[in-house]
């Protein structure tokens, strides 16, 4: 029996397949009606049947499953292979569940047949081995586990053709078809949460943090054993950031259309229909996300720049165009692409300003840049840092450029209103909550600031224990874990079309999505939304607000994890930590 499954990478049949005998329930002449019924030892979300008849038969017609390979109506054929209908692949385990079809014999005799039912429900994915370095402090959750499995997240958001060693197994090539207006090639790149749409700012800005991370905690990745995988990591968006440079003044900044996408629920791989491609240039500016696109690639260039000189001088040479191209022509790109606006909605665009310069300057030592990212320095605490608010990001870069105590005092007063006592309010179990909207990101990524300005020696006891309880709630300080597939009790029913949907070639709609069993895949080492403001959560697959996962969710996240693993690896990672009502974490 073949395993018809479609995918890139997946060996063999699934253990939960089911085989039974065709129970003739009538016949006469030439005519049979058959019936194959399976006892389900599990929950299945999809399934493909595959019938072996002694004898050929004709006709065959059923109701609760597709062909997979449709034979003409006078074949003869001895074997039949169908996939569920839309609709109709969620049964219950201990279900008895029966098809029945009905067909013609191309011969004399009574009909018979054996048939398997191949569950598509689950992948049966195994992780990679963790192999680590010795020397390492002990540590209460395993960081270099947690950096293994948010690098495999990231793979599963990959969008375009899929390397050769992809290890989801779960995930095919898709949207192969995503061009520009005059057919440029737009493939690649990271959807950007539980949906299929590419949205370029929030996409940026995760690739500049990640690379941050990569930056300044290389020591960490290495001793985790993912340098290399990091390394592909951060290439696959910024292979498709440079494809999105189509001319020197043209950037194309999303592709999907977020209100066509969110009206249905499917995979990737199920994507039909047009893909529209946006883009902004000198005529429709979008200075905000140019400068972040710039920052993300001059980040890219100080990360190989010692490991692929010619890409690096690529992604350098890149981000010197599109820095002129927001310098010059300033602008929200939510108002030149209204398709973004429902979605990432521009705020300001000076904290971009800043932050391209900073990190062109990092780049390059030009004191231009650095002149630049001063002059546009937008002084005061952090409301709080992401996608769309850089303040907290470029004032510790200035800081470190400059030593100026003008920008200490930024990151000081950022981390005042942060910690406990400041106008951040609290849950009662000690998370910084911003807001109910991917609360767990907002202070995750306030946590990799805090660990940088201690490695730049700003209160560096204080701010590194403060970083590390707020990445501990979320690793399993609240009582479980808010990662999924780590720790105890994870979310296993994330808002994630992909991971809801079962294997290839069965359907996926809103049935998957309201689902009551789990998500057929893990999506390993994806940070969910988080609680509310007094640490409810419920691990509901309908509610975005809680319990999706985006990109950018991931992004501070992983990079502060892995500034609690260089800590750990260079013996100064905090034996304690004070929690917001004055106890003590471990």
């Amino acid at each position: 029996m073949l395993c018809l499954l479609m995918l890139t990478f997946l060996a063999g049949c699934l253990a939960e397949d089911i085989t039974t005998k065709m129970t003739l329930k009538q016949h006469w002449d030439d005519n049979f009606e058959g019936e194959l019924c399976f006892a389900l030892t599990g929950h299945i979300v999809g399934w493909e049947v595959d019938v072996s008849f002694d004898s050929p038969v004709k006709h065959i017609q059923q109701w609760d499953a597709d062909w997979i390979e449709k034979p003409s109506d006078s074949e003869c054929l001895t074997t039949i292979k169908w996939v569920n209908k839309n609709y109709k692949g969620i049964h219950e385990k201990g279900e008895n569940f029966c098809l029945k079809f009905m067909g013609n014999t191309c011969g004399k005799g009574t009909p018979s047949a054996t048939a398997t039912l191949v569950d598509l429900t689950d992948d049966h994915q195994t992780l990679p081995p963790l192999v680590t370095k010795s020397g390492a402090q002990a540590t209460k959750y395993n960081y270099a586990d947690v950096m293994m499995k948010s690098i495999m997240f990231y793979e599963a958001q990959r969008s375009g053709k899929l390397p050769t060693d992809n290890r989801i197994p779960w995930r095919a090539d898709s949207a192969l078809g995503d061009k520009g207006s005059g057919g440029e090639d737009l493939t690649g790149g990271w959807y950007d949460a539980g949906d299929n749409v590419k949205f370029n700012f929030p996409m940026a800005w995760s690739t500049t943090v990640l690379t941050w991370g990569l930056i300044q905690y290389k020591d960490a990745y290495d001793s985790a054993g993912q340098l290399d995988n990091m390394y592909k990591s951060i290439k696959w968006p910024l292979d498709y950031l440079i494809k999105c440079h189509t001319k020197k003044e043209e950037l194309y900044v999303q592709v999907g259309d977020g209100g066509i996408d969110h009206g249905s629920w499917t995979s990737p791989e199920r994507m039909t229909g047009n893909r529209p491609a946006f883009k902004v240039d000198a005529s429709s500016p979008g200075s905000d996300v140019v400068m972040e696109t710039a920052a993300a690639m001059a980040a890219g260039s100080i990360a190989f720049k010692d490991r692929d000189s010619a890409y690096s001088a690529t992604l350098l040479s890149h981000a010197k165009e599109l820095y002129e191209l927001g310098k010059a022509h300033p602008g929200f790109y939510s108002s030149s692409v209204n398709a973004a606006a429902a979605y990432y909605k521009s705020q300001n665009y000076s904290d971009e300003n800043s932050w391209g310069a900073i990190w062109l300057y990092k780049a390059t030592q030009d004191k231009t840049y650095l002149a630049d990212a001063e002059a546009a320095h937008l002084p005061g605490e952090s409301w709080g840092f992401s996608w769309d608010e850089k303040i907290g990001g470029a004032n510790t870069l200035l800081y470190e450029a400059t030593k100026k105590d003008i920008y200490k005092q930024d990151m000081v007063a950022t981390m005042t209103a942060w910690m406990p006592g400041g106008s951040v309010p609290y849950t009662p179990k000690c998370l910084a909550f911003r807001l109910q909207w991917g609360a767990l990101r907002y202070a995750s990524n306030t946590a990799f600031l805090a660990l940088v300005a201690a490695d730049l020696g700003v209160n560096p006891g204080v701010y590194r224990k403060w970083a590390m309880s707020q990445l501990h709630y979320a690793l399993g300080d609240a009582g479980r874990s808010f990662v999924i597939g780590f720790g105890t009790n994870p979310p296993k029913n994330p808002h994630h079309r992909g991971s809801s949907c079962p294997l290839l070639p069965a359907p996926c709609g809103w049935e998957e999505q309201q689902n009551k069993g789990h998500n057929p895949h893990t999506l390993y080492g994806a940070l969910v939304g988080g609680p509310g403001s007094s640490d409810d959560y419920t691990d509901n697959r309908e509610d975005y607000v809680h319990n999706e996962v985006a990109c950018d969710y991931n992004a501070g996240f992983q990079s502060a994890i892995a500034g609690l693993q260089h800590l750990a690896i260079t013996q100064k990672l905090p034996t304690s930590y004070n929690t917001c009502g004055g106890g003590s974490g471990r």
